[in-house]
């Protein structure tokens, strides 16, 4: 949108701007960050054309603007707010607010319609409408200042120091709305002395020394920068923070040990695959040895089938080893698998126990201090830093998901708002009042939030960036939802289960076309739920995990029974960690339908690729007297997709269920939002056929 090349100003014989070059794109915000003369203000002068430059070229749009008049600028869709608001004091609020859209002569109706846009931004200033304007306070006449050059209905938003001389929590006010601005697709180009808030209220930033660019990168990078800090933004110490220039601008709230955190990886330190391999064998080997010392229930199983730990001497030695499943963990409760001694247990965690026994397993403090690393490693793919500010909206308690989270998220530096599921409003509410930029919960749950938020029109007020969610499926259609509604969130699909420590034992990558498991905490087999033979790399088959670490509560060949599959390679994110697909379905929880095996997903899958088709949806399995069993779908049309094109949306849908899935199934349409959603999972599959118990 704005292309700066070789720009020069001066002011007399005193050269303040030399030779800047600088590109902003549409839809972001760019921070111009310096000290006091450093020539940050004359920047935006000559983008405005209040001051004209002595050399270089202008450009808005492919179109050269150097040395335009303002009133030229403003009608080309570039507005200021200026350092020190410079509010016409003896004119009323509502005048103020005119004179921002005078070069354009915009009609009564319009004029009318950009000042209640206005309002609704800014409500203080709806409140003092006929108030003289130098008698508001500090804030409110930088609120009037924004709001005068938002009347001229910018595509450019040139605001100047606009938190100069303000109070803290009037400065948090400006810095929401700027973010407000930006999130409804407001380019802005932002200069400001507050470095921390400038950084972190932006995409991009541009360092200005002496007038000239010595800096620049994405914000965050260059805020989480210790080096650049300490060269650019001088030093501090913990005794002083506010001896830099940093920690004089306002950045004392950020601890400087937290900023530390910037230069942690959780990502483990070998860099090939042999490498891995080894250390794969080691743990292996150490945890075969463990169980064989500590558990009487895996000594057993050993010794029954002649193993001991001498057995284990290379990776392929695995599958010599004794299967675990569900139901041992259930017929060894209430300590499964337990072996460590009862003083070296710390915690418990549990499954729902939506099945039976509850799945209950044990802790040391070393498991937790590896599951905090590992989860802290999900955030840090997801591409969260210290500066972030995570919701976590899944469940607390024996429930290993809420805790699992944060303390992953504290690990790393963020900071937690630890909210748990459902209230809806409070959720909300949250989102605003904490502007939190990443929220964890479920699929159905950010779903169901992302509805809320489209339905109130808050889209463009909260500032989520990031959402990462787990415990079931979803499909590509349901996760396009999502991200629309929350405003273009990236969205992170996580694993893991409560018997390998809890969530976080995967997560995809910013490719989103896999899922990175942590091959250094767990081996990862993929057999044939039938015969439980390795399939083939790249095949669909059941996922079989054994963890290499674990103290209190080892897991060997434990059958998990989500379906995956290998992705064999490495990624073109770089990770030398392994990777397989998202979890397509479970072998338990197959549809067994005249003869087919039907996974969930596969529906999911034809579902997504119909146009006109919502992410929602039921399948009801019943069988008549016969014996004939009927499968029904419930499908939700998309949003505002009209009901005469249901016969159209049937026709297309039952075909491809017949060509991919080779069965036949009554089709119902219902309206956008009728299905239920859930903080939860959501329950799709109702299977009917069996009346009774199951003896």
């Amino acid at each position: 949108m704005l292309k700066i090349t070789n720009l020069t100003a001066h002011y007399g014989a005193a050269q303040a701007l030399f030779g800047v070059d600088l590109e902003l794109q549409k839809g972001t915000t760019v921070a111009l960050v310096g000290a006091n003369g450093a020539g940050k203000s004359t920047l935006l002068k000559c983008i405005m054309g209040l001051h004209s430059p002595t050399g270089g070229i202008i450009s808005l749009s492919g179109q050269e603007i150097t040395r335009k008049a303002p009133a030229q600028m403003a009608r080309l869709g570039v507005a200021l707010s200026p350092e020190g608001r410079e509010v016409f004091p003896h004119l009323s609020v509502h005048d103020n607010l005119r004179l921002g859209a005078l070069p354009l002569k915009l009609s009564k109706k319009l004029g009318a319609e950009r000042m209640d846009e206005i309002f609704v931004r800014f409500p203080k200033l709806r409140e003092r409408y006929q108030q003289l304007a130098g008698t508001l306070s500090g804030g409110e006449q930088q609120m009037l200042a924004m709001g005068r050059a938002l009347m001229a209905g910018p595509s450019l938003l040139l605001l100047d120091e606009p938190s100069l001389g303000l109070a803290p929590r009037i400065t948090d006010d400006i810095f929401a709305i700027i973010h407000q601005l930006s999130r409804s697709g407001t380019t802005i180009l932002l200069v400001e002395q507050n470095a921390a808030r400038a950084l972190s209220a932006s995409d991009y930033a541009y360092l200005l020394a002496h007038g000239k660019v010595v800096e620049q990168g994405p914000s965050r990078k260059l805020l989480n920068d210790p080096a650049l800090r300490s060269a650019f933004l001088g030093a501090a110490s913990d005794d002083n923070p506010a001896a830099s220039r940093l920690g004089g601008a306002g950045l004392t709230n950020i601890r400087l040990e937290k900023n530390l955190m910037s230069e942690l990886s959780f990502m483990p330190d070998f860099s090939t695959e042999t490498e891995l391999a080894a250390h794969q064998l080691n743990g292996l080997k150490w945890t075969v040895n463990h169980v064989w010392e500590g558990s009487s229930f895996y000594r057993k199983k050993f010794e029954g089938a002649g193993m001991t730990p001498a057995s284990i001497q290379s990776l392929n030695d695995l599958r010599k080893l004794s299967f675990t499943t569900a139901e041992d963990l259930r017929a060894e409760y209430p300590f499964p698998l337990r072996a460590v001694p009862f003083e070296q247990i710390v915690r418990i965690h549990a499954s729902s126990g939506t099945t039976g026994k509850r799945k209950v397993l044990s802790y040391t403090q070393k498991d937790i201090d590896d599951w905090g690393h590992f989860f802290a490693r999900c955030y840090q793919m997801a591409g969260v830093t210290p500066l972030d500010r995570v919701q976590i909206a899944v469940g607390y308690g024996v429930w290993t998901a809420g805790v699992g989270f944060q303390s992953g998220c504290e690990k790393m530096g963020a900071l937690a708002i630890p909210v748990g599921p459902g209230n809806i409003d409070m959720q909300i509410q949250f989102l605003l009042d904490f502007q939190s930029t990443v929220f964890c919960s479920t699929a159905s749950m950010a779903l169901l939030m992302a509805e809320e938020i489209h339905k109130r029109g808050i889209a463009d007020k909260i500032a989520v960036k990031k959402i990462i969610y787990g415990s079931e499926r979803s499909s590509r259609a349901m996760r396009l939802k999502i991200s629309e509604l929350f405003g273009g969130a990236e969205l992170f699909d996580i694993t893991g289960l409560t018997e390998l420590y809890g969530p976080g034992t995967g997560i995809e990558c910013s490719e989103h076309d896999c899922i990175h498991y942590w091959g250094d905490y767990y081996l990862l087999e993929i057999l044939d739920p039938e015969t439980l033979q390795p399939v083939p790399e790249g095949e669909w088959g059941e996922m079989v995990v054994t963890s290499l670490c674990k103290e209190a509560a080892p897991l060997i060949r434990y059958r998990t029974r989500d379906i995956t599959r290998i992705i064999p390679g490495r990624c073109n994110c770089g990770s030398i960690l392994p990777r397989h697909s998202r979890i397509k379905g479970r072998s338990d929880d197959t549809i067994k339908f005249r003869g087919v095996n039907i996974y969930p997903s596969s529906i999911d899958t034809i579902l997504s690729a119909v146009p006109g088709i919502g992410s929602e949806y039921q399948i009801h399995l019943t069988r008549d007297n016969t014996g004939r069993d009927s499968m029904r779908l419930i499908i939700e049309r998309a949003e505002k997709v009209a009901t005469t094109r249901s016969a159209e949306l049937i026709h297309e849908i039952g075909h491809q269920i017949k060509k991919q899935l080779l069965v036949s199934a009554d089709l119902e349409l219902v309206e956008y939002a009728t299905l239920p959603r859930s903080e939860r999972k959501s329950q799709r599959v109702f299977d009917n056929r069996l009346q009774g118990e199951i003896v």
